[in-house]
């Protein structure tokens, strides 16, 4: 096997150290980097990036590697955290790790370690990449481990990104990296996974957000337009929320127990226009379920779209992370935007997440949904 000098994006987390062990154990030249990302308010509960870094500098102590500390707080907040703001501001929900890994962990990141001499690049992501012989495309596939496969947030990654990534983990359960860390003394084998992008981490999301938004109450209705109670701001929610609507208690007069009135809310729809909230009662109400969807800014791994104006079945999507996928029938609009259409219905598609599309474990981009 070739060996490489090779970059790796260290976070203070066990996926990310064992991939830094099992580069070196394979004889490779291993350097790591900590990307500190944030900076308003570090030093609080929410975000700890200092506890992080002393976390990457005891797997780097114990693995034998140097590790630098670089700070991309600035290409964040510009990449990022405003484009964050702006799709909330228009009421939708973005994802910001699929914009952080494109625009920070494989292009800021990635130019930084290439001008430290990297040949290839590695983090801790359930993903795989691997050349076809047939086309000479580098292919994004499917983390082997299912539960943890994170290829939905790299999809929008290049030829160019993926040719210098490895994800040396993405062959392994969760469960044998774990068990590598114990094995081989790292100090943070069993160190809980991260449950959030940093600058909101475990805080309350709407005071984050109320911070840098301008909140605008108005009406919640249900979809006969009748008033049943006030929102914060739509900025605040967000397509299938059940909790935090202060509506859980309405029922109708005289409804029986199990009857559909007692039935828990859900947000169904934002009108901008009116600032107001649709809610409605039932986890499969109509207004919840979508059999199509379109999507812009579109993002292909080959370089170019993988479906045309006319693409067969036998392709499959995820709209949301946590999800099945899903089979759908593919197509390019007119207006450069991508159509799927699902035989089963999809639950709460919201725009400002991605749509990500699939070919069995290929996995070959996709955009974010508008409608």
């Amino acid at each position: 096997m070739t060996k490489h000098r090779i970059v790796v994006g260290l976070s203070g987390g066990v996926d990310s150290a064992v991939s830094a062990w099992l580069l070196k154990q394979q004889g490779h030249e291993v350097v790591g980097i900590f990307m500190k990302n944030w900076e308003d308010d570090d030093d609080t509960e929410y975000c700890s990036s200092n506890i992080d870094f002393v976390d990457a500098a005891a797997v780097a102590d114990v693995i034998g590697i140097e590790i630098e500390h670089v700070n991309f707080a600035a290409d964040y907040k510009d990449r990022v955290f405003a484009e964050f703001l702006r799709e909330y501001q228009a009421g939708r929900t973005p994802n910001p790790d699929v914009l952080c890994n494109a625009e920070i962990k494989f292009k800021a990141f990635l130019d930084h370690a290439m001008r430290l001499g990297a040949e290839k690049i590695a983090t801790g992501h359930y993903a795989r990449v691997r050349q076809n012989a047939s086309t000479g495309l580098t292919e994004l596939l499917k983390g082997c481990d299912v539960t943890k496969d994170q290829s939905y947030f790299l999809h929008r990654l290049t030829q160019a990104q993926l040719q210098k990534a490895m994800f040396p983990v993405g062959e392994l359960p969760k469960t044998e990296v774990r068990r590598i860390a114990e094995e081989v003394g790292l100090p943070n084998a069993k160190k809980k996974d991260s449950t959030g992008i940093c600058f909101i981490g475990e805080r309350p999301f709407r005071e984050f957000l109320n911070r840098y938004l301008q909140s605008q109450p108005g009406p919640i209705r249900d979809e006969k337009g009748r008033q049943i109670g006030e929102h914060m701001g739509l900025s605040f929610y967000t397509l299938g929320q059940r909790q935090g609507l202060g509506i859980g208690g309405i029922k109708a007069k005289g409804a029986q127990r199990g009857s559909g009135e007692h039935q828990p809310w859900f947000v169904a729809r934002k009108d901008m226009a009116s600032n107001t909230l649709y809610a409605v009662q039932g986890h499969d109400h109509p207004w919840l379920l979508s059999r199509r969807l379109v999507a812009d800014d579109l993002s292909w791994c080959a370089g170019k779209p993988p479906v045309t104006a006319q693409s067969p079945a036998g392709f499959t999507a995820k709209t949301r992370y946590r999800q099945q996928d899903a089979a759908c029938t593919p197509a390019l609009l007119a207006d450069g935007r991508l159509q799927l259409e699902f035989p089963e219905p999809q639950w709460a598609v919201t725009p400002g997440q991605s749509a990500v599309l699939y070919d069995g474990e290929v996995c070959l981009g996709g955009g974010v949904i508008t409608a």
